[in-house]
Order: C-alpha cells, then sequence, then structure tokens
C-alpha cells in the first residue's frame, strides 16, 4: 500500500523519525501515516480526530467539503461563476487547471489513491458513478494512465479546458456503460480518445435508426444471412476502397467480394457513386452494428444481474427477525 511505501521511505530517510516509528509501534504508525495523507489531501474531514504518533504534527489542509464543492462546480452540478469558482479552489487548495480529463471508473474502491498517484485528481460521483477530474492531462501519460487504472473497469475521458469538464465526464461514463464492467489482473481502461466516432453515432439511437432506415432499407427483403453477408461485405468494400483490400479484411477471395458487389449495386443503384451517399451508408452500416453490440452488451449484463439474483434467497420471517435482533 502507498501509506506503507511512505512509511518506509521516512523510517530510512531520516534517522530520528525512524527511532519515533519504533517507539510508535507498525500498525499504528501505518494508520496514522494513511490519515495524514487523507487529511494533506484533502478527503479526511475530521483531522483533530486521527490519532498520531507523539509530535508527529501534520497541518490539515483543504478538507473534503471544499473538494467536494470544487469538483460539483466543474462538473456542472452547480452554477457558479468565475469568481465564486476561484474561491472555491482557493479553499480547496485545488488551483484551477487549463485542462482536465475525466475518469469514470465501475467502482469506488481505493479511488482516494488513484486519485493521488495521478497528480491530486478531484474525486466525485456523478449519478452514482464515482469520478476523477485530473488535472494538467498533459503530465499523465498514456502508459502512466494505463499502468494507475490496470486491473480496474474504467473509461478515461478526453482532454477538455476545465471549464468543459462536464463533456469530458459525460462521455467517459458513456464509454463506461458501453464496456464491460469486470474488473480484474487483465483489465484495461477504456479511452473515450479510440471510440469518438463509435460515441458520436451512439449519442442519439431514434437518429441512427432513422439513418439505418433511410439508406439501408434496399437490404430488408433478404434474409438475415444475406442481408449480414452483404452488409459486412459493402462496410468492408467502403472503408477499404476497393475489392481487393475488402477481401483481405474478410479473409475471402477477390472473386467473392466482387460478385456481393455485383448484388451490392443491383440493390443500391448509381447512388453508390455518389460521396455523399457512400458516406452516408457507411455511417449507417456502422451505427447498425454499434447498437447490435450495444443490445448484446445490454442482454449479456441482464442476464448475469438475473444470475445474480436468483442466488439470493429470502431469509424467512423468523431468520430475518434473528438477523434483525428481534
Amino acid at each position: 500500500m502507498l501509506a506503507e511505501k511512505v512509511t518506509e521511505e521516512l523510517r530510512t530517510g531520516f534517522p530520528a523519525f525512524s527511532t519515533l516509528l519504533a517507539e510508535t509501534g507498525a500498525e499504528e504508525t501505518r494508520r496514522a501515516v494513511e490519515q495524514a495523507m487523507l487529511v494533506a489531501l484533502g478527503y479526511q474531514e475530521s483531522p483533530e480526530r486521527v490519532r498520531r504518533p507523539k509530535d508527529l504534527v501534520v497541518t490539515p489542509l483543504p478538507v473534503a467539503p471544499a473538494r467536494r464543492e470544487m469538483f460539483a462546480a466543474l462538473s456542472g452540478a452547480k452554477d457558479v461563476s468565475d469568481v465564486a469558482l476561484s474561491e472555491v479552489a482557493r479553499c480547496a487548495g485545488w488551483p484551477v487547471p487549463a485542462l482536465v480529463q475525466a475518469i469514470a471508473l465501475a467502482s469506488p474502491a481505493e479511488a482516494p489513491q488513484l486519485a493521488a498517484a495521478l497528480g491530486d485528481a478531484l474525486i466525485g460521483t456523478v449519478d452514482g458513478d464515482t469520478c476523477l477530474l485530473v488535472p494538467d492531462p498533459g503530465t499523465q501519460t498514456r502508459a502512466r494512465l494505463e499502468a494507475a487504472l490496470k486491473g480496474r473497469a474504467a473509461a478515461v475521458g478526453h482532454a477538455v479546458p476545465a471549464g468543459d469538464a462536464a463533456s469530458s465526464l459525460r462521455w467517459a461514463r458513456a464509454l463506461l456503460a458501453l464496456s464491460p464492467g469486470r474488473g480484474g489482473p487483465d483489465a484495461r481502461a477504456a479511452f473515450v480518445d479510440d471510440h469518438l466516432s463509435a460515441l458520436l453515432l451512439l449519442q442519439d439511437e431514434s437518429l441512427a435508426r432513422a439513418l439505418s432506415a433511410r439508406w439501408l432499407s434496399p437490404l430488408d427483403d433478404l434474409t438475415p444471412r444475406q442481408s449480414e453477408r452483404l452488409e459486412v461485405t459493402l462496410l468492408a468494400w467502403l472503408e477499404g476502397g476497393g475489392a481487393p483490400e475488402a477481401a483481405r479484411v474478410l479473409q475471402v477471395h477477390p472473386q467473392t467480394v466482387r460478385y456481393r458487389l455485383r448484388q451490392i449495386e443491383k440493390l443500391f443503384g448509381p447512388a453508390l457513386r455518389d460521396p455523399r451517399t457512400r458516406f452516408e451508408l457507411e455511417m449507417a452500416l456502422r451505427s447498425r452494428r454499434l447498437m447490435a453490440h450495444v443490445r448484446r452488451y445490454r442482454s449479456r449484463a441482464g442476464r448475469r444481474a438475473r444470475a445474480v439474483a436468483s442466488t439470493i434467497r429470502p431469509l424467512g420471517m423468523a431468520r430475518e427477525a434473528r438477523v434483525n435482533g428481534l
């Protein structure tokens, strides 16, 4: 843990402090250092209640309420003037940076430690989601963010001016909702910068369905298998620019792609030669596939939730009364 590492650094680096720690005891010292760190970072509301080794003085810096106010102001939960924001920032000990970057976490576990590791990030909640606002994201390389978030289900928003923090929070939370919510050693954070077009297409599913209906109606009379085959071929052709490129993506013979393209041309006609039509067809195909992915993900999530719920059994009135101390 971070507190243990700090304690060890103090022990080896300052002989006088080492003597003090020896008198105090390892467990009490660890707790005191951990609480002192939370006080200094502004996450401990009652510093006067923290037990510290004798003669170890920790000056309380901004307390949690000021930081919560700061997060609320930047996230748009509270409408404040620039003057009021400056005052809140002063009280919080958190100068307003030029840029911020949001991180949405699937679990609040160890959020304070993560915030400290990422440049004294602000912690807050948005509609129940635990989120961080990382100051000056240019100082946080992608590799560092990935390392800090390894093993967590998390989504990293795009870097924005501090006044647009709500936008970074919004898209980080949207991406987290579309990503698998399971943590574990192999879990990796998702980055909004890698999914800009997908998030843009999915921001209004009603419009996405209208776009698909407008441009993909020639496929309506085909069987699902035929439609799927021609959809993937058309998308690969639009993305790659030719039959050989599409064949490599689909791992089929170029002649197979040319045969399917002749079928597609019969269905869509000369409109395929219009650049605007090709652009909107690609958008329609991408949005249809993204929505299918979202439906599958939500269906799996629903099945997992039902499976968990099915393992929970009522206690029964007598046992429930005993549990509640009646």
